[in-house]
């Protein structure tokens, strides 16, 4: 589906206003417009933003998905793009969007996806798709208020509160603004600018892949790609983020008896899968968190010096971290943050066997399982760690199975364990000396007022790497949501201060230096 009507009628009338003005080559005069513009038009701005976030986004949600598409894609078509939807039937249109620059040799892709996480009603304080403006955060005793008005003072603690106001609608109204505030000020881009907008990054993006390979002409010719999802940094400042990891799990069940026994008549004689499983996860992991599974650390990509001294570079919010989540240790004797996250991770997700609390038996109990999860680094092949668990696994005495075992495997094998593989993807992590990233820096230092923190990967993933098949071109994440936005949970938020830094560095990217 296209937009052709709208964007050409749109594009003349920016054209004509940007002959004003030559493109501009420094992103401070397009930063000084966005910070003008907001004190003109910042009410108007959140209200565009609450009219978004009341249209619910569940990536399951067809026609759901289908409104805010449409919806997304003609706000862009109003503003010179040339829109388009790339369908598929089993998966949520891929918006697309180009708006050329006169003269420009260098195009930047802006990924943003806008579908959400499900949502438990219950759980929120309101509901989730009627958005609702607080003083500041709910935890520090915020109360809710009106939203603006136009003129209105505009507070930057003030929070916005719905589903997806941080993860990932944010960028969208951000984006738009910055448009808005350098068309009226006659002020071009430096670039083409290239729209990559997911509709089903929260359950997978299991067709991004597809869509990526069917249009290979649309992303062939992109120079870089900027990722707009994420938290900045944990100590508030906004950040530059060069990689993320990968991920992938797997769950593993481990027998006892065939049925559920009373412990009285058979404890101390027949096996506890519980007793069993806990033992199994142990010989995984030391008391310090070191990994003991064979070869896992082997694969990794070796860290940088250019990455070692952006971590030496960035604020020591570990102490304070530990603190707020109630931590007197953290693992590897306290060992940095920014170091771990450039490790491949071993997590438990979750154990199950029989019951506890008011529903517990004294029974011995027929299975316990364990989901396991990954955190990949570069270099990790997801099939291969998983094999590397695997292999672990039978060090410790195990016969592994696929499915439930039949009585002559029980009978057959003292120990047993069902591995059951979930899908995953690979890490990605940029070269942070890229000659192509350098004008983004520049660019960005100038919407960065408390100073921009370059980080080599955030601990979160993302399917990145699908992108690296298309082009060569560097890919980075420009997070602006605040780091405490109760991502996937209930009450997520987002902080007007880093919505409108939103602005300000989507300004200066599309007005950085060219090549």
């Amino acid at each position: 589906m296209k937009y052709l009507a709208a964007a050409a009628l749109a594009t003349a009338a920016i054209m004509t206003g940007a002959a004003a003005q030559p493109p501009a080559d420094k992103p401070a005069t397009a930063v000084a417009a966005a910070q003008a513009w907001k004190g003109e038009h910042g009410a108007k701005m959140l209200q565009g933003f609450m009219d978004l976030l009341s249209l619910p986004n569940d990536a399951n949600d067809a026609d759901n998905i289908r409104r805010n598409a449409d919806y997304i894609g003609a706000l862009f078509a109003e503003r010179g793009f040339e829109m388009e939807l790339l369908e598929s039937e089993e998966a949520p249109p891929l918006i697309y969007g180009l708006r050329e620059t006169p003269g420009a040799t260098r195009t930047i892709a802006i990924y943003v996806h806008y579908d959400g996480q499900p949502t438990e009603p219950a759980e929120w304080t309101h509901p989730p798709f009627d958005p609702r403006l607080y003083s500041r955060a709910m935890s520090e005793g915020g109360e809710e208020i009106a939203f603006p008005k136009d003129g209105d003072a505009i507070n930057e603690d003030w929070r916005i509160y719905a589903r997806s106001a941080s993860d990932d609608k944010a960028p969208i109204p951000a984006l738009l603004a910055a448009i808005d505030a350098l068309d009226e000020a006659g002020i071009g881009f430096t670039s083409n600018i290239k729209l990559v907008f997911d509709g089903e990054e929260e359950a997978g993006s299991d067709y991004l892949d597809d869509y990526l390979g069917e249009h290979p002409d649309k992303f062939a010719d992109v120079d870089l790609w900027l990722f707009c999802d994420g938290p900045t940094h944990q100590s508030g400042r906004p950040q530059l983020v060069f990689g993320v990891r990968g991920v992938t799990g797997l769950e593993v069940t481990v027998y006892g008896p065939n049925r559920g026994l009373h412990s009285g008549h058979y404890g101390n004689w027949a096996p506890g899968p519980g007793w069993r499983l806990a033992q199994l996860l142990a010989s995984m992991k030391d008391e310090k968190g070191r990994v003991l599974i064979k070869d896992f650390y082997t694969s990794a990509a070796p860290i940088s010096k250019a990455e070692r001294a952006a971590i030496a570079a960035m604020p020591d919010t570990d102490g304070k971290l530990r603190e707020t989540f109630g931590l007197a240790e953290t693992e590897m004797n306290n060992a940095p943050l920014g170091e771990r996250l450039l490790l491949p991770a071993l997590n438990l997700k979750g154990l199950k066997s029989a019951e506890i609390g008011a529903l517990s038996r004294n029974v011995i109990p027929p299975t316990a399982t364990a989901s396991i999860g990954l955190r990949l680094v570069k270099g990790n092949d997801p099939e291969e760690m998983l094999t590397l668990v695997e292999k672990h696994i039978e060090r410790q005495g195990y016969h592994i199975v696929r499915e439930d075992p039949d009585a002559e495997i029980r009978t057959r094998y003292p120990l047993i364990a069902k591995v059951r593989r979930s899908g995953g993807y690979p890490a990605m992590r940029s070269d942070m000396e890229d000659a192509r990233v350098a004008p983004l820096i520049s660019a960005l230092k100038e919407a960065a007022d408390d100073g921009l923190i370059l980080n080599p990967s955030l601990g979160g993933s993302l399917p990145l790497y699908m992108f690296e098949s298309v082009s060569d071109a560097p890919i980075v994440i420009l997070p602006i949501a605040n780091y405490d936005n109760n991502q996937h949970s209930a009450d997520e938020n987002i902080r007007l201060g880093n919505l409108f830094y939103g602005v300000d560095a989507y300004a200066a990217v599309l007005t950085m230096a060219a090549d």
